[in-house]
């Protein structure tokens, strides 16, 4: 299949018309996209409930996702899409949080308005913007210079699961961000807008459309260069599949695919995700114990392997899928120094797995890809 968003044609009809049928992909792609990664960009607590009259309501534990597309130096984001054979994929066990004074589908809002509410913590889509006449960027990458303050005296969690504190490196930095074009999903994008009305997800999807840049989007770091793609706040389990087109700066385009590549498509396992994999009380605190498995990827068994300098008394290990769902689940007897055992996932589709080992009420987890 012929697939390259066209960059000179406004984007008005199906995606699979207009947007990425002109250029057969070079047979020598550099393979750009570097992964996908996931900050945790903010956790809510019961102080931040105080403006649910003007932001809407915001569950405490909620979790704020950024989503970045980690590229070379000189490529440039240009389209996450969704086309027959690969969907596009945004969903939560819950529902997607949207502020009720400044939400949109994109970051439309300015960065003195940011400093009202909850608009911060709004869930939207984006081709590197944060708000207007500001660049997305971890907030371990930001400056620190003028950070927002929040008006209302709200969003001043600390909480160490979400890193730095808003109030101390907010992930915005001053810049022009390229606009955003959507694609055949005016329906679906609804849910992004400033509702809070319990239509709000779980479930964003497509096989038929896109969110892109015309232009192509760098980051604002051109080394690291890192493209604020989405972010998304829910109280429940987030997971993605996305499928991406980037391009290099001598005009190559790649397509990296969730699974199933086909042609010149790109296979890229960080393109799937789930919020499992960040439900970690490490065990490396607890008695010094070792968890891996290995190989990783796998093709048929994989090896659980733990040792510790600790007696361990009740020991189990799941595995899920990346949306959540219980595939095997074993309960281990006690564990003195070292417990190893081979898993026979021969029988299991292609894709990303969890596996979350528990020892004494303490747990970890670990990506598996089988190949």
């Amino acid at each position: 299949m012929k697939l390259i968003l066209k960059e000179a044609i406004i984007m008005k009809k199906s995606l699979l018309s207009v947007c990425f049928l002109s250029v057969l992909l070079s047979s020598h792609a550099q393979n750009g996209l570097e992964r996908i990664f996931v900050e945790k960009y903010y956790v809510t607590n019961a102080n931040d409930t105080i403006v649910n009259a003007d932001g809407g309501v915001l569950p405490v534990g909620s979790t704020t996702y950024r989503i970045f597309a980690d590229m070379l130096p000189g490529y440039k984001f240009q389209a996450a899409y969704g086309v027959p054979g690969h969907e596009l994929r945004l969903q939560t066990t819950t529902l997607f949080f949207n502020n009720e004074d400044r939400g949109a589908t994109s970051p439309t809002y300015s960065k003195t308005q940011a400093q009202n509410n909850t608009v911060m913590l709004d869930s939207w889509l984006s081709v590197g913007g944060a708000c207007n006449g500001n660049l997305g960027l971890l907030k371990a990458d930001d400056d620190g210079v003028n950070t927002v303050s929040n008006a209302d005296g709200v969003l001043q969690n600390n909480d160490t699961a979400a890193g730095l504190p808003l109030s101390v490196q907010d992930g915005m930095i001053a810049g022009s961000p390229e606009a955003i074009v959507f694609v055949g999903i005016s329906t679906e994008i609804a849910m992004f807008d400033n509702l809070n009305d319990g239509s709000n997800g779980p479930l964003f999807s497509t096989s038929n459309g896109s969110w892109a840049s015309l232009n192509g989007s760098y980051g604002p770091d051109s080394l690291t260069n890192r493209v604020l793609i989405a972010q998304i706040t829910t109280d429940g389990m987030f997971t993605f599949e996305l499928n991406i087109q980037i391009k290099s700066s001598n005009g190559v385009v790649e397509q990296y695919v969730a699974r199933d590549p086909a042609g010149n498509e790109i296979l890229e396992p960080t393109l799937i995700y789930t919020s499992l994999i960040d439900k970690v009380n490490e065990l490396t605190s607890y008695s010094n114990p070792l968890f891996v498995v290995y190989p990783n990827p796998v093709k048929d068994k994989i090896s659980l392997e733990l040792q510790t300098e600790k007696q361990r008394s009740r020991n189990s290990y799941t595995l899920y899928d990346t949306e959540g769902r219980i595939l095997l689940h074993k309960v281990i007897g006690p564990i003195s120094e070292y417990y190893f055992e081979n898993i026979d996932l021969s029988s299991f589709s292609k894709g990303q797995y969890i596996i979350e080992f528990t020892s004494d009420s303490k747990s970890s987890s670990r990506q598996v890809i089988v190949e």
